[in-house]
């Protein structure tokens, strides 16, 4: 068996997630139905991370294990062809040692969340970023931001659906800039909790508009407590950025 990482792109709007579920399309359902068609062999899709329905990704790393000799760029090559519609991207692949898992590797996961802080409704954004009208104050933001950075009990953030043993994280990074109407939120961890960065995102948001003091951010993490949650911004504005591993120096 071969261990192929491949890169993967998608738009998450007509998925629900990517992981495989019982009710509906997945990115992983999708790939490894294209794996099957190229190889002729069932095969298992790996992910670094887990992404809600309608979520999209820039640079998810998974992997594959196939019995099959191929090349990587064949096999890149031959997975597009095979995805195709569907808004699915194979945009690298290489040979991986046995040892390396997409997951279990991972040493840090980045996302980045859009929102459109406009009046107009979006046309080419639509359902690729969220769409605020209210005016964001968005150096509040950042700094309301800075009181989730470091290692804390994120319950407040957390779905009551989440699995993870701890709702203890350390966030290494919440930043929040502005370009043009776009308000982005860059956020980086070695994981995160089910729902953290959009439940971060949305409480943030009330702060851009007003509707919330810069401190009560702190406030809303020290309760730790679901209830505390002001608001759980929407998927279609979350993006998957890069996943990180020892060999990337």
């Amino acid at each position: 068996m071969t261990r192929f990482a491949l890169t993967l792109e998608f738009d998450g709007t007509p998925f629900f997630g990517l992981q495989r579920q019982k009710d509906g399309p997945s990115v992983q359902q999708s790939v490894e139905e294209a794996a099957f068609r190229v190889l002729g062999e069932e095969v298992r899709l790996h992910s670094a991370g887990r992404t809600d329905t309608g979520v999209h990704a820039l640079a998810m790393r998974s992997h594959i294990d196939i019995a099959k000799d191929i090349a990587p760029f064949r096999l890149m090559e031959a997975l597009n062809a095979h995805l195709r519609p569907e808004p699915i991207a194979v945009t690298r692949c290489e040979v991986v040692p046995d040892d390396w898992h997409a997951r279990f590797s991972c040493l840090g996961r980045s996302y980045v969340y859009r929102i459109a802080n406009r009046r107009a409704p979006l046309t080419l954004d639509k359902n690729r970023a969220w769409l605020v009208s209210q005016d964001l104050d968005h150096a509040a933001m950042h700094e309301a931001a800075q009181a989730l950075v470091g290692l804390h009990d994120f319950t407040t953030f957390r779905s009551v659906h989440c699995q993870a043993d701890s709702p203890v994280k350390t966030l290494d990074r919440l930043d929040v800039e502005r370009e043009g109407e776009e308000v982005r939120i860059h956020a980086a961890a070695r994981s995160f909790l089910h729902h953290q960065v959009r439940s971060m995102v949305g409480c943030l948001a009330l702060v851009g508009m007003g509707r919330w003091p810069i401190e009560r951010m702190a406030e809303a993490l020290a309760a730790r407590d679901r209830q505390e949650l002001g608001l759980n911004a929407p998927p279609h504005g979350l993006y998957f950025v890069a996943a990180s591993y020892p060999a990337d120096g």
